[in-house]
């Protein structure tokens, strides 16, 4: 998912390109010593056993500890389609694998399998043992079949023959029928029959349709504080006889394929990139399987047929407790039981929005004309900020021009539409539109052509890179005279997510961010070739230079004994360039802070080579995905924000844009976070040089530490309009 982790709707998603291309790193000083990266691949599962400690912690509200858990099998999905995927493409084409450690990759494959199966292991521990039993005390109980009595049988009889039997399409397996195709995630049924005449067994393949609510409601009649779920798979199960009529049912298991799902597309040999990947996209369905995910009761005669047919390996066979897939949890946590859930949260608009008096019409353009004003997300709403400038110029007589980069973005969006109504109402509109985000590539298809038909002028970036800066800048007259309004963001211009991702983003009306992103659009959208930026950092011909510049500058600063310090907070950190150059300020005695929330491929705290670095990770009922890169400069901040890890793909594949924050008060703001964020009276996971992640919950005396969202919340919500009292 973006840039990050989870399924869209998940709530903790996760980016996973593919990082092999070799990268030459070129360096100074005396070498740096070997064994200086953790393995990115055991880094990221390290992040995803973050997630499930949450899922494991009792003192959160039991719908969330559910939330977790579909969040942690969401993410490991995608890492075995994309990540798992990858590796094994590349040794079966006998490619070269470079990893960030220099190890084989069938070495990492076999560290990826023994840690994927510990975790998934204690990922259905969990649900077992202790979500479910939660949740059973709250009066939300996942029953099975064999624990109903007569007449809730026959009410789900009912609902099955009604609602369910329709659908269900039993595929047999004999010379007539060969083994059918197995989608990838869909849950099936392995069901063995024997005809009484003749007593010969057959083998049949039902999938559990995907159209149908995973968990089916026992009596509609129950309270929503007393109810009672049956997974989709056990009622299916217990019905087999209306399926085979006349047979006798002699096994029936559950099982689950993960497949590859990479999609990959030469776009120097293709003539039309929509089509190409259109294409690509089908065959991305048939894609070969990674992993098989079986219940511990299947017999020894099936598993054989499943992983002779599907050809894997027993390696790539998790025998787990049912249920499986355990990301169906998503809809239980729809149930409205909001005393099992985190208190609710409404965003505030920015105290920069509001209008000076009350009852007055907000004025976006007047507001972002008075100064910067930084937006901190899902805190300050997404809806009366960034949404409400974007309708705002669609509807502005006076307002000629709006260029949007769009990556990925809701079913039913706002921004789209605004787009759509600017274009209608005869103004010039591009929209850069990146087709080729990784799971959204067909809904960002289907909005590049709806906004070609209503005239927005629609381009798809440059060749061989994916866009994936969140850029808007639109084009007002005012008094005679043309001038730029500028947002430049960490997150996607997507209303749903922003109210679950912390993202940054800046409103500004200064004509140098103008003069940056209008040359950066013509480079997108025609065949300009921009070489120097005054206000951006831009990858990937500028960002990694610019930041190891930054880095470099703290460096000389520490050996001189002046200011210095580094703070960086991201996604994921993997870049051996930058890397080394963090390792080279640490030994030159630079204060390192790194807030992490996924991967961190640096190892802190190593004497003589990191001792200085401190790392952090936070993760809570946001998913923390703005980046900050914030440098002390010898008492003058250099701070940025804006769309990039640092990882390959985002340094070399990809167009990203920083943007330099130059107000006094947001510099103040971003430090305080900072501050905020590593003490050591916030709930957060630390690293060590080995790898391994510590979370602290409670202090020394037992106390509970302070949750930083929270905190943020409360702080936020508090702000009020300047010469209001507080």
């Amino acid at each position: 998912m973006d840039d990050d982790m989870i399924s869209l709707d998940a709530g903790v998603v996760t980016d996973f390109d593919d990082d092999y291309d070799e990268l030459a790193v070129t360096t100074s000083g005396p070498p740096l010593p070997e064994g200086r990266y953790l393995d990115r691949e055991l880094s990221w599962l390290a992040f995803n056993n973050r997630v499930l400690e949450l899922a494991e912690d009792p003192t959160l509200p039991v719908l969330e500890r559910a939330n977790f858990l579909a969040i942690f099998a969401s993410n490991l999905d995608e890492f075995f389609m994309v990540r798992v995927a990858g590796l094994k493409r590349r040794i079966l084409t006998d490619l070269a694998v470079p990893t960030n450690v220099g190890r084989r990759p069938t070495d990492v494959l076999d560290d990826i399998s023994i840690r994927a199966h510990e975790l998934q292991a204690r990922h259905a521990d969990t649900w077992q043992n202790a979500v479910s039993p939660a949740l059973a005390e709250a009066g939300i109980r996942i029953v099975r079949y064999s624990e109903l009595d007569e007449a809730d049988r026959a009410n789900l009889r009912e609902i099955f023959s009604q609602q369910i039997f329709p659908v269900l399409m039993p595929l047999a397996v004999d010379p007539a029928h060969p083994f059918p195709y197995i989608s990838g995630l869909s849950l099936n049924l392995s069901v063995r029959v024997r005809n009484p005449k003749n007593g010969k067994e057959e083998f049949a393949r039902l999938k559990v349709p995907q159209v149908l609510n995973r968990f089916i409601r026992v009596d509609q009649r129950e309270t929503v504080t007393d109810l009672r779920f049956i997974p989709l798979e056990d009622l299916i199960a217990n019905h087999l006889g209306d399926l085979f009529p006349g047979m006798e049912v002699v096994e029936h298991h559950v099982f689950r394929v993960t497949r590859n799902e990479d999609v990959e597309v030469d776009e120097d040999e293709t003539e039309n990139l929509l089509q190409a990947l259109e294409k690509e996209l089908l065959r991305r369905r048939f894609g070969p399987p990674i992993r098989l995910e079986i219940t511990d009761d299947m017999d020894p005669v099936t598993l054989e047929l499943l992983v002779r047919e599907l050809d894997i390996t027993e390696q790539e066979v998790y025998r787990l407790p049912a249920p499986l897939d355990l990301g169906g949890l998503f809809d239980l946590t729809r149930i409205p039981r909001p005393d099992l859930k985190y208190p609710k949260h409404v965003p505030t608009t920015a105290v920069a929005l509001l209008p000076p008096e009350p009852n007055a019409k907000p004025d976006i353009f007047k507001a972002i004309s008075r100064g910067d004003i930084l937006l901190h997300h899902p805190y300050e709403s997404f809806a009366t900020s960034v949404q409400a400038f974007l309708e705002q110029a669609a509807a502005d007589p006076h307002v000629l021009a709006i260029k949007q980069t769009l990556y990925r973005t809701s079913g039913d969006s706002p921004i789209v539409e605004a787009l759509i109504d600017a274009a209608e109402a005869g103004k010039q509109v591009l929209a850069l539109v990146e087709i080729k985000a990784r799971f959204d590539e067909q809904a960002n298809i289907s909005w590049a052509r709806k906004l070609e038909k209503a005239g927005v002028h629609v381009v798809y970036g440059l060749v061989g890179l994916k866009t994936h800066c969140k850029l808007a800048l639109v084009i007002r007259q005012e008094k005679g005279r043309l001038k730029s309004y500028s947002h430049i963001g960490t997150g996607n211009y997507n209303p749903k997510t922003s109210r679950i991702y912390e993202d940054l983003g800046l409103l500004t009306a200064d004509d140098q961010v103008g003069k940056d992103l209008t040359r950066l659009f013509n480079e997108l959208s025609g065949y300009a070739i921009e070489k120097k930026f005054k206000r951006l950092l831009v990858a990937p011909l500028h960002l990694r230079k610019g930041l190891l510049k930054r880095i470099a500058v703290e460096e000389e600063n520490a050996r001189k004994g002046l200011p210095s310090g580094i703070q960086i907070k991201l996604n994921s950190i993997v870049d051996e360039a930058i890397i080394d150059g963090l390792y080279r300020a640490s030994q030159a005695g630079v204060p390192i802070q790194l807030w992490v929330r996924g991967i961190c491929a640096l190892k802190p705290g190593q004497e003589g080579l990191s001792e200085t670095i401190t790392v952090r990770s936070i993760l809570g009922r946001y998913l923390e995905h703005s980046r900050i890169f914030s440098f002390v400069n010898n008492g003058d901040p250099q701070v940025y924000i804006g769309s990039a890890d640092m990882m390959h793909r985002n340094l070399d594949r990809r167009v990203e844009a920083l943007v330099r924050l130059v107000d006094p008060d947001h510099l103040a703001e971003i430090d305080k976070l900072f501050a905020l964020a590593m003490s050591d009276e916030v709930t957060s996971w630390a690293l060590d040089q080995t790898g391994q992640w510590t979370r602290r919950v409670v202090d020394a005396e037992g106390d509970h530490l302070i949750d930083l969202q929270d905190q943020l919340m409360q702080q936020i919500s508090r702000r009020k309009r300047p010469g209001t009292t507080r």
